[in-house]
């Protein structure tokens, strides 16, 4: 049994970045955008299937990334590089996992 994973920062997703940040600017709740089919947590998940191993789902990870949602919208906007933004959401996760990522 796997007990401990260590997340990548992936490639900034740039063309999705365009796509979600103009979903919420025409009025998409930012949650749906986040947690939503096709959302940011989608793209994350499909990047760190490790993370079932060491039994966080990615219903877990969607919520995960609901409570770090202000952090990705200032990503979203630019406020926020993706290293950083990423890093961060990458600690949240260790935090939930009790060990590094």
């Amino acid at each position: 049994m796997v007990t401990d994973v260590r997340l990548h920062v992936p490639e900034e997703p740039t063309t999705a970045r365009s796509a979600w940040r103009d979903r919420v600017l025409e009025g998409v709740d930012l949650v749906e955008v986040v947690t939503g089919p096709g959302g940011v947590a989608d793209w994350l998940w499909s990047r760190w299937r490790v993370l079932g191993s060491v039994g966080v789902t990615q219903a877990d990870l969607a919520t995960i990334a609901d409570g770090y949602r202000r952090e990705l919208w200032l990503w979203l906007i630019g406020e926020r590089t993706w290293q950083q933004c990423c890093s961060g959401l990458i600690g949240r996760i260790d935090r939930r996992t009790g060990g590094p990522s």
